[in-house]
């Protein structure tokens, strides 16, 4: 990937055909019935951003694991909530719509044959291949995703900015530091701190308890990063009011392992793929038969115009 330029977008895939699959009515179905809304709103979407976005190249990143060990090991309760069935070897699986499950291999296959790139790293999540592409980057990067923890890596020296659906993908949020420091009072790198210290539930991370939003960015105002307000913990002469510093010092232990499990990997061993935005299929026959069979329609003609014109 190195020396090749041009507007990268990234796909949290995930993301957008969960939102895809709540957003378009289960009515829209194949021809033998089966339920293809997320399939038909992931094209919808893809088709949209393309169009408006105008990306050189374009990455479907997916998470070949949810929930990867090496996160549960060092925070047991990482995603605890979501796990729908456990297995001794190999990924977790994640609780998933009935009619949703069946869909993602459509999605996979219809991907594959327009010739996007669609890329999975074994134990790692889609943040990561994420994280990783942006890091190997020499030209802008938009990011579309509707999880609020990839706004670490918003960066304006480097054009790297979240695209964050408000509403399907016709109204994003541009994520610059500008929009963050006036949201939170931190720029990119600052948000995986806030994030550490405020908690998500929705992931299963505790926080440090009564360290909410607010006060959190407050800290980091004050003392720069986490380090530092470690740092201050330690410092009778810093700023923190009696509880805090009770509460920062007796989360020393979650502190210690929680910027490895929040912060994405920007190390992942990425596959040699062809990042180009495809201007035909790559497998022209096999998506007329995938179209065909799932009744994909104006979605995928719509998208097969995008990608050519």
């Amino acid at each position: 990937m190195r020396g090749v330029t041009g507007r990268l977008m990234l796909l949290d895939t995930a993301s957008l055909y969960f939102r895809a699959y709540f957003g378009v009515p289960d009515s829209v179905k194949a021809p033998d019935g089966t339920p293809v809304n997320a399939v038909r709103g992931l094209l919808d979407f893809i088709d949209r951003l393309v169009k408006d976005h105008r990306p050189d190249r374009l990455v479907a990143c997916m998470d070949a694991d949810w929930r990867p060990q090496w996160r549960v090991d060092l925070i047991p309760s990482y995603k605890a909530h979501r796990v729908a069935t456990e297995h001794e070897s190999g990924p977790d699986e994640e609780e998933v719509p009935d009619t949703l499950s069946p869909q993602v291999p459509i999605i996979e296959e219809v991907l594959d044959a327009l010739g996007i790139a669609r890329v999975g790293v074994a134990g790692y999540e889609a943040d990561d291949v994420i994280g990783t592409f942006t890091v190997r980057a020499e030209g802008p990067v938009d990011i579309v995703t509707g999880d609020r923890d990839l706004y670490q890596l918003v960066d304006d020296a480097r054009g790297v900015r979240v695209l964050y659906p408000l509403k399907g993908v016709g109204t994003l949020q541009t994520t610059d530091e500008a929009w963050l420091r006036a949201k939170y009072g931190v720029d990119g790198g600052g948000y995986a701190d806030l994030a550490l210290l405020r908690g998500d539930p929705s992931d299963g991370l505790p926080g440090v308890p009564g360290i909410g939003e607010k006060t959190a960015a407050k800290l980091l105002a004050e003392f720069g990063d986490l380090a530092g307000i470690m740092a201050a913990v330690d410092d009778p002469k810093a700023k923190l009011t009696p509880s805090q510093r009770k509460r920062l010092d007796e989360a020393r232990p979650y502190v210690a392992v929680a910027p490895k499990v929040v912060r994405v990997a920007d190390d992942v061993p990425l596959p040699d793929v062809d990042t180009a935005l495809p201007k035909a299929p790559r497998d022209a026959a096999g998506l007329d038969a995938l179209s065909a069979r799932w009744g994909l329609g104006g979605s995928l003609h719509r998208l097969l115009v995008t990608l050519g014109g």
